[in-house]
């Protein structure tokens, strides 16, 4: 009752019905939680005061009305993503008094959001990954138990290999079949996004890994265990989670900051590793298993913001200040 109080003190009296109707249909319909209503609430109380501010309500506001509303989010120095969330939010409720009849049209259909510039994805270099790779090789996981340490190792290495050999999304690669690398061969068949199966090739290093670990897995999985990685906790096969917790602890003994170091930061090594030693986007695509070309060329950016570092960083020119010349 407290929370309707405050949300009918926000709305100006014309709008206090339409508004209590669609927060209804937001918890009933769309099952949506209290918490998901009142980050819409916040949202849409500072788009209610610019409204009654302008002596509009919601079945009079107009295109233009929403225009001026993100001008001013724009004036006040918001940031792109928390204008565009607003405009989410207020496209919601004005799709829904248009679904229910409320008035005969969307105003902020056709409003364009602030254009949100894409972040570059984190990535390593060659050095830190091969930090990482060493780092694995030599860990001591469990002392005491020269068998399971033996295990663990072997599993550690075999799954940043075949990481950094493939670029798997982490669902994919936890989530092998032990069939996917039977028999040796260069190639393994994963099942990705949309239940799509794609090839993937294997390096030397990572088939070197995936042999040194099938014995030492046979004597701890059983026998028809169908999992590359078998789990004996809660899930059939090891997490995401846990092999995350796994990543950072190397990390750790390779001395990287773990927090920059993530089974998706790998995937990410693997694109700009291979852009940078000629790989061509359609074949990177398919290796990733991105249904659009555009996904892949984020990686584009990540290779000519480093190109331009080792350009500043090297050139004999980059760092000389240019002298003014005098007049002849």
């Amino acid at each position: 009752m407290a929370r309707q109080k405050e949300r009918r003190l926000t709305f100006a009296e014309p709008d206090i019905h339409i508004v209590e109707m669609f927060f209804e249909m937001m918890r009933v319909e769309r099952g949506a939680s209290e918490n998901t209503c009142e980050a819409y609430l916040r949202d849409l109380r500072d788009y209610a005061g610019f409204l009654v501010h302008r002596r509009r309500s919601l079945k009079t506001v107009t295109a233009a009305d929403i225009r001026a509303y993100l001008t001013s989010l724009a004036a006040a120095g918001l940031a792109d993503t928390t204008a565009a969330r607003r405009l989410s939010s207020l496209r919601q409720l004005h799709g829904f008094l248009f679904a229910e009849n409320l008035r005969p049209d969307d105003p902020s259909a056709s409003i364009e959001g602030p254009k949100r510039a894409r972040p570059l994805p984190k990535t390593l270099s060659i050095e830190e990954v091969d930090r990482l790779l060493n780092a694995a090789r030599s860990v001591q996981a469990v002392k005491g138990d020269p068998e399971k340490r033996l295990y663990q190792q072997a599993r550690i290495v075999c799954l940043l290999e075949l990481l950094y050999a493939t670029g798997l999304r982490v669902s994919e690669l936890v989530s092998l079949p032990l069939r996917a690398v039977s028999g040796g061969g260069q190639f393994i068949t994963v099942r990705g996004k949309g239940n799509k199966e794609r090839m993937v090739p294997l390096t030397g290093a990572a088939r070197e890994a995936v042999n040194a670990y099938l014995p030492l897995r046979a004597n701890r999985a059983g026998e028809n265990d169908p999992w590359l990685f078998p789990s004996r906790g809660k899930e059939p096969h090891l997490t995401r989670h846990r092999f995350a917790q796994l990543l950072k602890e190397v990390a750790l003994q390779a001395r990287l900051d773990p927090a920059k170091v993530s089974p998706h930061v790998l995937r990410h090594a693997f694109a700009s590793h291979m852009l940078e030693n000629g790989a061509d986007l359609r074949s990177l695509q398919k290796l990733l298993g991105h249904a659009d070309i555009s996904t892949t060329q984020i990686y584009t950016h990540v290779l000519d913001e480093r190109l331009r570092a080792l350009v500043e960083e090297h050139h004999p020119l980059a760092k000389k200040t240019p002298q003014a010349s005098g007049s002849e």
